[in-house]
């Protein structure tokens, strides 16, 4: 495996693996289990937003990530009163479980006034999107070839400047960026792009856990997976 980037959002690296498999680890990451606002009951809501409209901003607050058992529930309480010249209420009013506690969640007023209590749980993505942790995606790493009558393409290297560079002659600069094929590059011969069994993942994560996990978890889901089939066949 090749790292290419990584942040607290964000990993991109290259590895050898079956298209087929890498789509399945893909695909798993729908059955996660992730925390987030199931319920929410509404004891006063003044705002200029419906009930609904709030309860499903609440919804998609991303929440850290704690391991409650199956079926177990817990509460948070958001209340604010609006003041002269308005306010924002933002997600923070929900407490420390809250990742991002700058989301706005509504517009209150002078006079007006909300009060809530969500009801958190364990769920996954083939329930609701809101339980989907983040996003996994990837493609095939292209092998680029330049030959003698391709090294003098300047102009390939303007406009590509992600993929190409040109130093004296057409080089790579960084093949994971390349999303092109030779059909794109018809017109410029001396370039031809292929491809073999190496693949660029991308996972970015909405904060209830970290990219490194994402991955870890849907290959753990996988392998269950794929277990409890093995006892069925058997």
């Amino acid at each position: 495996m090749e790292l290419i980037n990584k942040n607290n959002h964000k990993i991109s690296f290259i590895a050898s693996m079956n298209i087929s498999l890498a789509n399945a680890i893909r695909r798993t990451v729908v059955e996660i289990p992730v925390l987030a606002i199931r319920e929410c009951d509404f004891y006063k809501n003044d705002s200029a937003l419906y009930d609904e409209m709030i309860a499903q901003r609440l919804g998609l607050v991303p929440l850290k990530n704690q391991k409650l058992k199956k079926g177990e529930i817990i509460e948070l309480k958001m209340k604010a009163k609006g003041a002269e010249g308005g306010i924002y209420v933002m997600s923070g009013e929900l407490g420390d479980m809250v990742v991002f506690p700058d989301m706005p969640i509504v517009y209150l007023d002078k006079g007006q006034s909300i009060e809530i209590v969500a009801r958190v749980g364990m769920g996954d993505g083939q329930e609701h999107a809101k339980f989907i942790p983040g996003l996994f995606y990837y493609k095939n790493l292209s092998k680029i070839k330049i030959n003698k009558e391709g090294e003098s393409l300047i102009e390939l290297s303007k406009i590509y400047p992600e993929i190409f560079e040109f130093k004296d002659k057409l080089m790579v600069k960084d093949a994971s960026k390349c999303e092109l094929d030779t059909e794109d590059l018809k017109n410029y011969p001396g370039v031809e792009i292929t491809f073999d069994n190496k693949l660029v993942f991308d996972i970015e994560t909405w904060g209830q856990m970290s990219t490194t996990d994402i991955f870890l978890e849907s290959c753990k889901t996988l392998k269950s997976n794929l277990s409890e089939v093995s006892k069925l066949l058997k």
